[in-house]
């Protein structure tokens, strides 16, 4: 059974950065990509960026310059780094694991809050 813990969210002012952790249990997750969600009270959860085991990454347009995310195999861990926050990047940020591939996540942590003040 993989875990996945997430940590690192918090209260930022507009402009600040956070950078979030997600350290996975039970299985190694190397070979597999990873991905970071996030739902904001009222709305959907969507998609933030993802890594693939090769390190390709991918990022929403609303992300796309200001946070990166990046993993490191050998603490089985993936990171997000958020600069240059805004207030509409608050949310409960989520990690996720594809194991059975094909775009879909079978794992999710419990999520860590982040809220960026104006």
């Amino acid at each position: 059974q993989v875990q996945l813990v997430e940590s690192g969210g918090g209260l930022v002012q507009a402009g600040g950065s956070l950078r979030l952790s997600c350290a996975a249990s039970g299985r190694t997750l190397s070979s597999n990509t990873m991905g970071w969600f996030r739902q904001a009270p009222g709305k959907e959860r969507e998609f933030v960026a993802a890594i693939t085991w090769s390190g390709h990454t991918y990022y929403s347009d609303s992300v796309k310059g200001r946070f990166t995310i990046s993993r490191d195999n050998a603490k089985n861990t993936v990171y997000l780094q958020m600069n240059s926050l805004k207030s509409e990047d608050t949310a409960n940020y989520y990690c996720a694991a594809s194991v059975v591939g094909g775009g879909r996540y079978d794992y999710w942590g419990q999520g860590t809050q982040v809220t960026v003040s104006s």
